[in-house]
């Protein structure tokens, strides 16, 4: 069996975070809070949403979860970051992306000069398939009515689907990532609800397994179409 390259993959973290947190690092990342108060009522609306999910039986996930994981973050949050399903880290702790493709998200989203309260994250699943497998077309049914209630209550300006599961499910596409990552979609919540703008891109997992500078280009590349779309300025040394 062939054995890890230590050192390398050693390096390839060290870079990758040097790429987040130091390359794109803001001086003053205040200066992207939303001029929103916090939403109490809001808050209490995704509360009482995550209650139900917590008493979810519609599918066999039911059966195996540890936890529900149903989101969490800013309920007027201007983004909504998706992921596909919760994993091991995350069934434990009923919380969203805090394994290490979770502390990824958060160096991005740092780096975009905001704070992980400042946006919401969570995943189209709301409960972890075992050995993190696909999901299964029946869970995705039965999820996303929860995920669709959650955004028309925050009516995020643009949703960030990341990875190819997250943006087939909420495109309804089987287009690669590849060819939907770097362009604006439309998603329609409800009918009640202009459609919200949805930005795919790598999932965090995606660049910890495949590191390479070009990945990494690309998945900010997309995070800098969503600041400029959103008004935001871009961080102080990626100015040009």
């Amino acid at each position: 069996m062939e054995q890890p390259d230590i050192a390398k993959a050693a390096r390839q973290h060290l870079e990758m975070d040097a790429f987040f947190t130091g390359d794109f690092a803001l001086k003053s990342s205040m200066k992207h809070v939303s001029t929103k108060e916090y939403d109490l009522e809001k808050n209490e609306k995704l509360q009482k949403i995550a209650a139900v999910i917590a008493k979810c039986q519609k599918c066999e996930l039911a059966q195996t979860r540890t936890n529900v994981v149903p989101g969490e973050g800013d309920p007027n949050a201007r983004i909504v970051f998706v992921g596909e399903a919760p994993g091991a880290d995350e069934d434990v702790k009923g919380r969203p992306f805090v394994g290490r493709a979770g502390q990824l998200l958060e160096k991005i989203i740092i780096a975009m000069g905001l704070q992980r309260d400042q946006v919401f994250i969570c995943n189209t699943l709301k409960c972890r398939p075992p050995g993190n497998r696909d999901p299964k077309p029946d869970e995705i049914v039965f999820c996303q009515p929860y995920l669709k209630q959650q955004l028309e209550i925050i009516a995020p300006e643009i949703i960030v689907a990341l990875g190819a599961h997250a943006a087939k499910t909420l495109l309804n596409t089987n287009k690669p990532i590849g060819q939907l990552r770097g362009m604006f979609h439309e998603y329609h919540v409800s009918d009640s609800m202009d459609p919200v703008k949805l930005m795919p891109t790598y999932h965090p997992a995606y660049l910890l397994r495949n590191y390479s500078p070009d990945n990494r280009r690309r998945v900010w590349d997309d995070m800098k179409k969503v600041l400029a779309e959103l008004g935001m300025e871009m961080p102080v040394s990626d100015k040009k």
